[in-house]
């Protein structure tokens, strides 16, 4: 049977034995601490000449294949615990090595206990493009929510961070340890450090392309004409092959084709900004931030001056009756603490950039137990004003507490019959 796995190292000359490092545990060192493959847990004689078959964990992946190594075995096998599902990473181990997922390990371990004598090798084969199912979320993204500001979904957006080939430094190993001598110029790494930067460059063309465009605009046609679905015709997956929601990949995965002729955008304002921070009413931060709050607003204004410049007043008062950071006009929609009986309602405006007259009329992905209401449901421009901007109104009411009582997902969908301009929506009943 063939496994693939991923690896940027080499193959094995021939087939060899092959043990779990369970099974492999030197004198006075725990079958737990020989599965992981953790310094000194091997025994020489029943790993040399072997490939041994490793779980993750504990200590680093390419620091396993130098257990491995220095305990005489000529491979490796990583596997993942559940917990780590199909998240697996082609890193540059010291001796042949494949890094396999949690479902393909099950049949490598069946094999192992079920054949006195297993044997098996380890053999390169070249990369592959258009995988399937993808893009699938890694486990190490941060996930919602929104731990500080549960009205602002988090995360925005998910770009390409899973073995990206990126530049490296000559100045240490590709693996990091000391006895690992190579030098490389390219590497494969993965990281929020390889996502960014695809952002920035989908921001960058589109700064090209729309020189006029404030930051807010940008990220708005990020965020609105992103992926939800993977090639293989399925929403998009987590880690362990299940369903992912908005709080793994937020708005989607980035679509730079798509970002390039968005529709309408949600252009944010400083007085947005601005009034999202009088609704917010600090009282205690818990060292999450770099000063101590409550504060005056014109001291918090004073603090903010550099990046929130050009309003039209010094220290900036905040807006007569009630701010709410749910109306923060942001391309998404977050809205905890929604009451059980009764209605809530949240304001947004969107702009127009396709060029011309348009008519847009929204469609609704209802969260389970609340139904969604968006007034006008249909949106004009007659494209004489660049900046001519449309108000509407989202407003939720929970008929099933039961079902809202945790967070429930949907989404608003504008569309000219070319453009479609989607915002996800969060709800719960839940509040804190």
């Amino acid at each position: 049977k063939t496994i693939t796995g991923q690896s940027l190292s080499g193959s094995t000359d021939q087939p060899c034995a092959m043990i779990s490092g369970e099974k492999a545990n030197a004198a006075g060192q725990s079958a737990a601490n020989s599965s992981l493959c953790v310094p000194g847990s091997l025994d020489p004689a029943k790993v040399r000449g072997k490939i041994v078959v490793c779980t993750r964990g504990s200590n680093g992946r390419v620091a396993k294949g130098e257990v491995v190594k220095d305990a005489g075995g000529v491979g490796m096998v990583l596997c993942n615990a559940a917990a780590s599902g199909d998240d697996v990473s082609a890193d540059p181990h010291i001796i042949p090595a494949a890094h396999c997922s949690y479902s393909q390990c099950i049949d490598i371990f069946n094999y192992l206990q079920s054949d006195p004598s297993p044997m098996g090798a380890i053999k390169t084969r070249d990369a592959e493009l258009g995988v399937k199912p993808s893009p699938v979320m890694a486990a190490f993204s941060s996930r919602g929510p929104n731990t500080i500001t549960p009205q602002i979904l988090k995360p925005d957006i998910i770009a390409p961070g899973v073995n990206v080939i990126a530049a490296y430094s000559q100045e240490v190993s590709p693996t990091g340890l000391a006895s690992d001598s190579r030098r490389v110029a390219y590497m494969v790494e993965s990281g929020t450090s390889m996502s960014c930067p695809h952002v920035a460059g989908i921001a960058g063309l589109l700064r090209a392309k729309y020189p006029k465009w404030n930051p807010n605009m940008v990220y708005s046609a990020i965020m609105t004409t992103a992926n939800r679905g993977g090639n293989d015709g399925v929403g998009i997956r987590d880690e362990t092959g299940s369903a992912a929601t908005p709080f793994s990949y937020g708005s989607g995965h980035v679509n730079p084709v798509r970002a390039l002729d968005p529709g309408l955008v949600y252009d944010t304002t400083t007085h947005d900004y601005l009034n999202f921070i009088c609704s917010l009413r600090p009282t205690d931060t818990q060292g999450l931030l770099p000063v101590s709050l409550p504060l005056p607003l014109d001291i918090l204004w004073t603090l903010l001056i550099r990046v929130f410049h050009g309003t039209d007043s010094n220290p900036f008062q905040c807006s007569k009756g009630a701010n709410r950071p749910e109306d923060l006009n942001y391309p998404s929609i977050s809205v905890p603490c929604l009451p059980s009986s009764g209605s809530f309602t949240v304001k947004r405006r969107v702009r127009n950039v396709g060029g011309g007259a348009a008519s847009y009329t929204v469609s609704i992905t209802q969260p389970a137990g609340v139904t969604v209401i968006v007034d006008p449901s249909t949106v004009s421009f007659d494209g004489k004003n660049p900046d001519e901007e449309k108000h509407f109104k989202v407003t939720f009411q929970v008929y099933d507490p039961v079902k809202a009582a945790n967070y429930v997902f949907g989404g608003i969908e504008w569309s000219d019959g070319k453009h479609h301009v989607w915002s996800p929506i969060v709800a719960t009943t839940k509040c804190g």
